[in-house]
């Protein structure tokens, strides 16, 4: 199996300041830079990154503001997100290439190289929307509502069915039987997953989606001299009947329609293979984020850190919880199935041993001779840390935020009584605070046996 690796890149500011990019990386060779859609992020293209490794070393950044990379300031619009991607090849140290995106992410693409030509080889594109003026009035109005965490997790209920549904109608508000598609499909796995790349981005999905949606859909004409391009969609995707809105194109550019996702793959991967190839370069990393590939005899896989890896002190989080933010003095981590770090290979341990031989691990890696383990809360650890897995109806969504709203008020959460009242700072109960307390624990898919392990040791 392709390993697929995780890093962090610091994009500098004209103010001085740093942008922090969070990408994968996967196989060797030339490399593809890979763009991925509004409002999802780099992890989709995990499949596709493991086949097509065999062939590049597939890069994949977070777009400003989705997944784990900061978003841009402002207002920003279209050409702020070409320039920004730019500027992320700059930091990473890629040379000319090519890249591959898919809708939102191939609109990125195209107005990157019409703004900067020189910096990509050419472009395989999955889908590209030509809008008509109706179609953008009506986006404009109902596509890109608001989306703030409530202080009852009321936001949680609309988010699910706004991602479930969107497999059933498009644009996914127009509930309208002219408006349905065929691929409808009530995938809990692929929802999920859609939904927390939604929470990951929060409001600034707005300003990453509605760049995209407002963007000028001018093709360079058919005289102007620019790198090839490839444009395909296959049956059933919703664009696919945009390929008859492109009008002429330059010389080196080309639609296709095709059957099938796979179809269109083997095709923008054919393509891809045939051009002007980039110099191969080892990415530039930040130096106090990212992920380290730690083997025990029970773990195998990535861990995320952040702060001071010089600093000898390793801080270690609770069950439930994930790494401190902005760690001076210290290196905090997430422990596997917690925050951004891998999970286990089978069932999650519950004694400690694995987990002191990670920790150990981490800690020899990085020299740290301190090891800070946490304080855990008394309960039942079934209670404490209840299944949060994924459901049809998205109920999960809606029990984990009563769960960290709770155990501001109580301790242990689930034990309501005027015995377990905890005194709490309002700040903390704030809607924003909950949501990432709610990542958090959804995240942590092994809380429970990581509970039970560190109160049985």
């Amino acid at each position: 199996m392709t390993l697929i690796t995780r890093h962090y890149v610091d994009v500098a500011q004209p103010d001085g300041q740093r942008r922090r990019v969070h990408y994968r990386q996967a196989g060797s060779g030339p490399p593809l830079l890979m763009i991925h859609q509004s409002p999802r992020n780099s992890g989709e293209y995990a499949p596709l990154m493991e086949r097509w490794a065999a062939h590049f070393t597939c890069i994949a950044p977070d777009t400003p503001g989705f997944g784990q990379s900061d978003p841009l300031p402002g207002e920003p619009e279209i050409d702020d997100f070409a320039d920004a991607l730019v500027a992320t090849m700059d930091a990473l140290g890629l040379t000319p290439c090519p890249a591959y995106g898919f809708h939102s992410g191939g609109i990125i693409l195209v107005t990157a190289l019409k703004r900067h030509p020189q910096r990509f080889t050419g472009l395989a594109i999955g889908g590209y929307a030509i809008w008509t003026p109706q179609e953008m009035a009506l986006f404009g109005q109902s596509y890109l509502p608001p989306f703030e965490p409530a202080a009852y997790g009321e936001h949680l209920v609309w988010l699910w069915n706004r991602m479930m549904e969107q497999s059933w109608f498009f644009p996914w508000f127009d509930t309208r039987d002219a408006a349905r598609l065929p691929g409808a499909h009530a995938d809990v796995a692929r929802v999920d997953m859609a939904v927390r790349e939604m929470l990951d981005a929060g409001s600034a999905y707005r300003a990453g989606y509605g760049a995209v949606l407002r963007a000028p859909r001018d093709i360079p004409p058919p005289d102007a001299v620019t790198p090839p391009v490839l444009i395909s969609a296959y049956d059933g995707d919703p664009l696919q009947a945009h390929l008859d809105r492109l009008g002429d194109m330059p010389a080196r550019w080309r639609a296709e329609r095709c059957a099938t996702p796979a179809d269109h793959q083997a095709l923008s991967l054919a393509f891809l293979q045939g051009l002007a190839q980039g110099d191969i370069v080892v990415p530039q990393q930040s130096a106090d984020a990212g992920f380290v590939a730690i083997e025990t005899p029970e773990f195998s896989g990535l861990i995320h850190w952040q702060g001071d890896p010089a600093s000898g002190v390793l801080v270690v989080h609770g069950p439930g919880e994930e790494l401190q933010r902005d760690t001076t003095g210290a290196l905090a981590i997430d422990l596997p199935g917690h925050g951004l770090s891998d999970g286990w290979a089978g069932a999650a341990p519950t004694d400690w041993a694995p987990w002191q031989r990670v920790i150990d691990a981490i800690a020899g890696h990085f020299g740290a001779a301190e090891v800070r383990l946490p304080k855990v809360p008394q309960g039942d650890p079934a209670l404490l840390f209840p299944d949060l897995s994924a459901d049809r109806y998205g109920t999960h969504l809606v029990r984990a935020w009563q769960i960290v709203r709770a155990r501001h008020f109580f301790a242990p959460h689930h034990a309501v009584a005027a015995a377990n009242a905890v005194p709490f700072d309002p700040v903390e109960i704030t809607p924003e605070c909950l949501a990432g307390e709610h990542r958090a624990l959804l995240r942590a898919t092994a809380a429970r046996a990581y509970y039970q392990a560190i109160i049985g040791q």
